[in-house]
């Protein structure tokens, strides 16, 4: 069954929404690289590669469902950062955004009675729940420590045994 050209619509500006996601990430690894916190770069370009994945889950949903991919343009990711606190309030924030999108998406699904379109879709609301609470777990433990020097270099040790995990996670 086809799927409607509006929801269609939806899912190509979802993609766009991850790879968006992806260039921020990959902006706040440069951020932290260039502030000498190699382990939150990582952990960000491990976040980079998941927001990819999560847009090529998309576009292989869309394809396999026998509609177009409509790739959409970028706008440069932001970069102007006062500390690794200020970075993840950051990352919270977006991560909300995406939820909110993803939660508009799968109304749009059910209203248009698409069960495939709800069934991808269950798995990225899940994922969104997983994705704010590592990242305001992280907010808590940079809390914790403030600006105190060497606990920032323990967790940003810690940050750096970050790995990609499982395709499509």
């Amino acid at each position: 069954m086809a799927m409607k050209q509006h929801l269609v619509d939806a899912f190509n500006a979802q993609i766009q929404a991850e790879f968006q996601s992806a260039y921020v990430y990959l902006g706040m690894a440069a951020w932290f690289t260039e502030n000498n916190l190699p382990g939150f770069a990582q952990w960000m370009r491990v976040q980079w590669e998941e927001e990819t994945q999560h847009a090529m889950k998309l576009y292989d949903f869309l394809h396999n469902r026998g509609e177009n991919v409509t790739l959409r343009p970028l706008t440069a990711p932001g970069g102007s950062y006062t500390s690794a606190l200020d970075v993840f309030e950051h990352v919270h924030s977006h991560e909300q955004s995406i939820t909110a999108s993803i939660n508009a998406l799968y109304e749009l699904a059910l209203t248009e009675k698409d069960l495939p379109s709800q069934i991808v879709l269950q798995w990225f609301i899940n994922e969104q729940v997983e994705e704010e609470a590592l990242v305001i777990e992280i907010i808590e433990r940079l809390k914790l420590v403030g600006s105190d020097g060497p606990s920032i270099y323990l967790l940003d040790r810690q940050m750096a045994t970050r790995t990609p995990g499982p395709e499509g996670a």
